[in-house]
């Protein structure tokens, strides 16, 4: 069996602690510039300092994307860039556009290159094709199946490795290369600044009436056809493993710490329980669809690893998400005469009853007992998101425990 690592997300420098906190054996995260979610709050060179050395304190390597596709006035500006992320030493670079890799192989020749899934890596003459440019690393299209991994697995190199993505969001276009958003919006999905206009409501015109909209399907309001449900393969562990996958990659750059927590803790649990004992992953197996399902998302798919998707794989009557259970906070440590310090996120109240997620698998049901505000005042109740609060629920708790509330 070869080593499975889990690699998960991080918009800023508190979801990648709780990200290394809650199970990731790496995070993946992005600069101010050349990242393909310029919408995230993403990470000055002091903060990826700061996770990167709380990373490796604990055993966790963090990459830094660089995947956009440049434009002839960006590659001066990322031969600054790496520059400076010289001092930063993160573990690897994740890029897609040959000319900023062969910028990342003059500026930085001892770092580990991985070659993102917007450079469209199909087959395995691409791997190969990569790998003689010195990548350590291809991430896979999206659009291959198992088989075709497997494929590639047994056609490459033993110490070539391969990543693919088992979790979140799916895009509507070929590995991520959208122009609807441009062409709709002016903002290029492909130099992050997609506006997601795949989750946005269609109806059909046709070109000889013109403003006769016909709804795409059996809905009066129009549809959401190109809105595609969430990969999950929690369920298929035994699967991506046989495939010969190296890293096990989760979607959600611009996702929150509860759903990073879960999405982490979940698959960390998984993978760590079907290494021990294949018949104890297959028990487990109601557990852990019911833990992924503790954050929002929109409704799971398999994607392309068993077969090309269905008309099943998109959802056309809405674009909202599934949500279960609210984000209330993130406990930042405990002050005498006061309690558990936490930034509020959503409202709770003495007298309610929460759930308390810790990294080690465990939820814990509790009352709230007490809330007091900055100044030691009583609070009734947490109304104000991002409200700095001290908390009483009755048990002693952890740094980056994450409170929510089943909806």
């Amino acid at each position: 069996m070869r080593e499975v690592e889990l690699l998960i997300p991080a918009n800023n420098l508190e979801v990648l602690k709780v990200a290394v906190t809650f199970g990731a054996d790496a995070v993946y995260i992005g600069g101010e510039v050349f990242s393909l979610r310029a919408g995230a709050k993403n990470f000055s060179l002091d903060d990826m300092r700061e996770g990167i050395a709380f990373a490796h304190e604990r055993g966790v390597k963090v990459y830094v994307t660089a995947n956009i596709l440049a434009h002839n006035g960006d590659l001066e500006e990322v031969r600054k860039y790496f520059t400076e992320l010289k001092d930063v030493k993160p573990d690897a670079l994740i890029i897609s556009d040959p000319a900023i890799f062969t910028i990342a192989k003059e500026i930085l020749p001892d770092m580990e290159l991985h070659v993102s899934t917007q450079a469209n890596n199909t087959n395995y003459g691409t791997f190969n094709f990569w790998y003689g440019l010195g990548a350590k690393r291809v991430v896979t299209a999206r659009e291959l199946s198992l088989e075709e991994i497997k494929t590639i697995r047994n056609n490459i190199p033993d110490d070539m490795e391969i990543e693919t993505f088992i979790h979140g969001a799916m895009c509507i276009s070929y590995s991520g290369r959208c122009l609807l958003s441009n062409f709709m919006a002016s903002r290029d999905a492909n130099r992050g600044a997609c506006t997601h206009p795949c989750r946005w409501k269609y109806s059909v015109v046709e070109e000889s009436r013109p403003g006769e909209y016909m709804p795409v399907y059996e809905n009066e309001r129009g549809t959401y056809i190109f809105n595609s449900k969430d990969l999950c393969m929690i369920e298929h562990i035994p699967e991506l493993i046989d495939a010969g996958i190296d890293s096990f990659k989760v979607e959600g750059r611009m996702k929150t710490a509860l759903y990073v927590a879960t999405v982490a803790r979940t698959y960390r649990m998984a993978i760590d329980d079907y290494k021990k004992s294949p018949e104890y992953y297959r028990e487990r197996l109601p557990f852990y669809r019911e833990e992924i399902s503790k954050c929002t998302y929109r409704k799971y798919t398999t994607g392309f690893f068993f077969g090309k998707p269905d008309k099943d794989t998109q959802i056309y009557d809405s674009n909202t998400y599934e949500k279960n259970y609210t984000y209330l906070g993130l406990i930042k440590g405990y002050e005498d005469g006061m309690g558990y310090c936490i930034e509020q996120k959503n409202k709770f109240s003495v007298g309610e009853e929460i759930e308390i997620m810790k990294p080690s698998g465990e939820n814990q049901v509790v009352t709230v007992k007490r809330i007091l505000d900055e100044y030691g005042n009583e609070m009734d109740s947490a109304p104000h998101p991002k409200q700095k609060l001290y908390i009483d629920l009755g048990t002693p708790l952890d740094e980056f425990d994450i409170l929510r509330r089943a909806e």
